[in-house]
């Protein structure tokens, strides 16, 4: 063991907190850090650090405002939620699990994970770990975050602290693909420190931990792994334009297809949220870094940003073609956060779908039973209408794949339309039978 680091007659790490020597700290309780802190604390002491306070009062009170785990689990949990950053220092593994956004101009917003660094190295103690999970281009954690780390600790990374990095991979809304059942890809410095992240990370994840080669690789397979999901979703938006304008049916197409054995299962769709619609972004901002300019990356981001407008150009068509006015059309759209059964409205492309109609003159009445309402009011001003409320409507744009929106039959979708006049039925993820709508007598379209 190196001695510099932790003295010889001292346990490794691992040791100490599965001893309750110490504890183990996750900063940033949202999405990915919350389950993650939960799952933790039923093997260790540990630590959950917010900046937020108004979100540690609510999982003080046992309120899950994700959903991720329930309100019931974390009523029931030990981690000792905080937003006072000094509790900290009680902990010798520290997990860094805050949000890596990109700004206006889709370059890297670090100023999370550099934030989050600074609070850490403030309290960081001699002989600790510190893994982060933000996702970010190769390099980050090695050249941006230990710099801040030992400034603000005074200690020296490598002889008084080690990193680590092990990316995440939570998928919000996802009750079958967990933390525990997929595997952990872990990285460190060196070999002694690999083996205390391993260990800690096999206390919770039991598909077991895939040990990469060095951090960069880590953080560079972690990015590599949104940014295919991203290109192979552009392609099969890219084959929906092509084949609306041939008049076949995308989902018809794909599903002859996939009949093939080696055929991938991808669909069309909005590319929101957190990592698919971002994580390229800060692939392709090293490359330029480094002279290199993404074409086949970048390209797909472009078709994937535009899938919204595309959308809303559809159903004015539509409303075209069944002789509606479109200024002043009332259109109800259902769903609103980026993506099914989940709350989270942050980075939503329903709203491109929304903005696109204002300028047709259509302010839309939304409607969604599992958004976060005080946070699409917050990010987007928007109020949502309950389903009930809606009714005359020229148009319906079914755009988030909820539960609750999976049990409405076409009686109950019948019922938000006017008594009188064509049906327009825009259904972006391809949720209803297209041959029972049409049969009804809807103007149906999808992607």
């Amino acid at each position: 063991m190196n001695v510099s680091w932790r003295k010889a007659n001292e346990m490794s790490v691992y040791e100490d907190i599965v001893n309750k020597r110490s504890k183990l700290a996750l900063v940033g309780l949202g999405y990915v850090g919350m389950p993650i802190a939960v799952a933790f604390s039923s093997h260790v002491d540990t630590i959950g650090f917010d900046i937020n306070e108004e979100k540690i009062r609510k999982y003080r009170d046992g309120f899950d405002p994700t959903n991720e785990v329930g309100s019931e689990v974390i009523k029931k949990c030990t981690v000792d939620f905080t937003s006072d950053e000094k509790k900290l220092k009680e902990a010798s593994f520290i997990i860094v699990a805050v949000p890596t956004p990109v700004n206006h101009d889709h370059t890297p917003d670090l100023s999370p994970v550099e934030g989050a660094s600074h609070v850490v190295g403030r309290n960081l103690q001699k002989g600790s770990i510190v893994v982060y999970e933000s996702t970010v281009y190769p390099g980050v954690t090695e050249d941006i975050c230990v710099p801040i780390l030992e400034e603000e600790s005074g200690l020296k990374c490598g002889v008084d602290f080690k990193i680590g990095y092990s990316p995440e991979r939570i998928n919000p809304g996802d009750k079958v693909h967990r933390l525990e059942t997929i595997t952990k890809i872990v990285s460190g410095m060196d070999e002694e420190c690999l083996n205390d992240i391993a260990a800690m990370y096999s206390l919770v994840v039991k598909a077991g931990v895939y040990r990469a080669e060095s951090i960069k690789v880590a953080e560079a397979a972690k990015v590599i792994e949104n940014s295919q999901r991203d290109i192979n979703i552009a392609f099969m938006n890219e084959l929906s334009m092509i084949f609306n304008k041939m008049g076949i049916d995308t989902l018809s197409v794909l599903k002859a297809a996939g009949t093939k054995w080696n055929f991938l299962s991808f669909r069309p769709g909005l590319v929101g949220g957190h990592c698919i619609g971002i994580d390229p972004y800060y692939l392709t901002y090293k490359a330029e870094e480094l002279g290199y300019h993404s074409r086949i990356i970048l390209s797909g981001r472009r078709i994937n940003d535009d899938m919204g407008k595309y959308v809303a150009e559809c159903l004015v068509k539509n409303l075209i073609k069944a002789d509606k006015p479109v200024k002043g059309a009332k259109v109800a759209i259902l769903g609103f956060t980026f993506k099914e059964n989940c709350p989270d409205t942050r980075n939503t492309k329903v709203i491109d779908i929304v903005n696109e109609l204002r300028e047709y003159g259509i302010e839309p009445l939304i409607s969604d039973p599992e958004a976060d309402s005080a946070e699409a009011k917050a990010l987007y001003g928007i109020d949502f209408t309950s389903l009930p409320e809606i009714k005359d409507c020229d148009a319906v744009i079914l755009a988030v794949c909820h539960s609750a929106f999976e049990k409405l039959k076409e009686k109950d979708y019948r019922r938000l339309f006017k008594k009188e006049g064509s049906m327009v039925l825009s259904d972006v993820k391809g949720m209803l039978d297209r041959k029972e709508f049409e049969e009804k007598g809807y103007i149906y379209w999808r992607l």
